[in-house]
């Protein structure tokens, strides 16, 4: 048994140290759009156009990848700059569920073709449930 658990640990710890260099990669990509990514970026971008917008949200949601708790904090700030909500549903949903820079790492560990269907259905998942959203809540 301890054979075994030995073993585990050993391709556990393999595998980690060959997704490190990746992730590293990753962290530092993103962290470096975000810092470049001028304030009022997002401003311009959005038409508060309710069928534009969530696809404008998806696609800078999937660049721009985050964590769940940021994604609260953020949607507020687009909100409370007069982005339309059914841009930032999108956007925080694409944000979180879609990943363009952690792609290669996500198709070193679960599979290339995997990765890339994940993505898609996520990204076109967002943008139906954004809209979806907006319309249960009635703001169109």
């Amino acid at each position: 048994m301890f054979k075994r658990l030995k073993q585990s640990i050993i391709k556990s710890a393999t595998t980690f140290g060959n997704i490190l260099p990746i992730l590293i990669g990753v962290l530092l990509l993103v962290s470096f759009v975000i810092i470049v990514t001028p304030s009022n970026f997002f401003l311009n971008i959005f038409t508060n156009n309710p069928f534009v917008d969530p696809f404008l949200g998806a696609i800078s949601g999937s660049i721009l990848i985050g964590n769940p708790i940021l994604s609260y904090i953020l949607g507020g700030e687009f909100i409370e700059r007069g982005i339309s909500e059914v841009a930032v549903i999108s956007f925080m949903i694409s944000w979180v569920t879609v990943g363009i820079a952690q792609l290669p790492m996500e198709s070193l560990v679960l599979g290339k073709k995997f990765a890339i269907i994940r993505n898609a259905v996520s990204f076109l998942l967002s943008i139906i449930i954004s809209i979806l959203i907006y319309l249960t809540l009635g703001l169109f």
